[in-house]
């Protein structure tokens, strides 16, 4: 079974940068787009980011488009969310994911395995 573990969470002030890592255990990872996702209070979960199995395709949110950086390493098994200019509506628990997919594509949906979120706050 695929397990995801997220780490790099925390407090951050408003402009300022974070960085989430995702490692990825248990299952073939090139088998797997991967996806962040964020639950503020209150609020669903949305859809953040995805990167597909061989990278070349990226997706992201109209609101973190220009900030966000999604990148993956097919070596170590691990996804990264670059986080910048952040602003306090970037408040949320964000969760890495992973799906499935027969081709080489970066969904917005659909993600079976999840992790167990990494907080981020940030301060005005």
């Amino acid at each position: 079974q695929l397990q995801l573990v997220e780490s790099g969470g925390g407090l951050a002030q408003a402009g300022g940068s974070l960085t989430l890592s995702c490692a990825a255990s248990g299952r073939p990872f090139t088998d797997y787009a991967m996806g962040w996702f964020r639950e503020a209070p209150g609020k669903e979960r949305e859809f953040v980011a995805s990167i597909s199995r061989a990278a070349r395709f990226t997706n992201y949110a109209d609101s973190v488009k220009r900030r966000f950086t999604i990148s993956r390493d097919n070596v170590r098994n691990t996804v990264s969310l670059q986080m910048t200019h952040l602003k306090p509506e970037d408040t949320a628990l964000y969760y890495c994911a992973a799906r499935g997919t027969a081709t080489d594509f970066a969904p917005a949906r659909d993600y079976f395995h999840w992790g167990q979120g990494t907080q981020v706050t940030v301060s005005s």
